[in-house]
């Protein structure tokens, strides 16, 4: 078990489209990255976010899924980040961590964003997934999941990191910083989210605005907007437990299913 957990988190401007020059793009930005525990990148960091199935979609060892396990092993970290992936016919807005060890497990986005058309191509996901890692319990959402709380309710504090990988336009820039610091604070957890900047090849713009939330719902780490970069954050197991016990509103907190 690991107390404090050192994150890495990569602000780029996605090439639109281009697997090939965006993953050599993120080896080089993380050339330098080193004694880090977890690696994060954006929604669909190999294409931009897109609906264009043919060419784009990549099978579950396709060339971005390989490189995220040969990164993660070779810098002994876990790295994270979406992917447009073609699975058994069907077409998924896929979350995935690689581990050191080449192990890899998923999350499919549960909320398509109807607005860019994604329900029209892609197939929800209908699993909440926690992915374990070095006693931290991280909780994987992408983009649009994070307008949904009822999702993302931290029932029995199951989860410590929530990560939210996300394409978000400057559009709508000015709400994403809020609704990270918000799922912070009502679910007594750390919340990473991770934006692009540029302009895609559907000259969408996005300003990025990276950011890492603590427990109090501060904001610790932040990449300024426009900005391509790596932002590093170190968070604490022991100082969330602590706060847990002093403050345990999870004793308060209504029951519900979902559906």
């Amino acid at each position: 078990m690991t107390d404090l957990l050192n994150i890495a988190y990569v602000q780029p401007d996605i090439k639109w489209h281009n697997i090939d020059g965006n993953l050599a793009m993120y080896s080089t930005m993380l050339a330098n990255v080193s004694n880090t525990d977890l690696i994060v990148l954006p929604e669909m960091f190999a294409t931009g976010f897109t609906n264009q199935i043919e060419g784009t979609a990549q099978p579950m060892d396709g060339p971005a899924v390989k490189w995220m396990q040969q990164t993660a092993a070779s810098k002994n970290t876990a790295v994270m980040g979406s992917l447009l992936i073609a699975d058994s016919g069907l077409y998924y807005n896929r979350m995935l961590i690689a581990y050191p060890d080449g192990r890899i497990d998923k999350y499919d986005k549960r909320h398509l964003f109807r607005m860019g058309f994604e329900n029209d191509s892609l197939t929800p996901g209908s699993d909440i997934k926690i992915f374990e890692y070095q006693g931290w319990r991280i909780r994987p959402i992408v983009c649009y999941d994070l307008r949904f709380p009822v999702w993302l309710r931290n029932s029995g504090n199951s989860y410590d990191l929530l990560v939210c990988v996300a394409n978000w336009p400057t559009a709508r820039h000015n709400v994403f910083e809020p609704l990270l610091r918000a799922r912070s604070i009502e679910n007594q957890c750390y919340t990473v989210g991770v934006n692009r900047v540029g302009t895609d090849g559907l000259d969408i713009a996005y300003s990025g605005g990276s950011t890492v939330i603590d427990i109090y719902g501060n904001v610790i780490s932040h990449l300024p907007e426009g900005q391509i970069g790596i932002g590093l954050s170190t968070i604490s197991l022991s100082k969330l437990n602590a706060f847990r016990e002093k403050f345990p509103t999870i004793l308060d907190a209504d029951e519900f299913e979902i559906k």
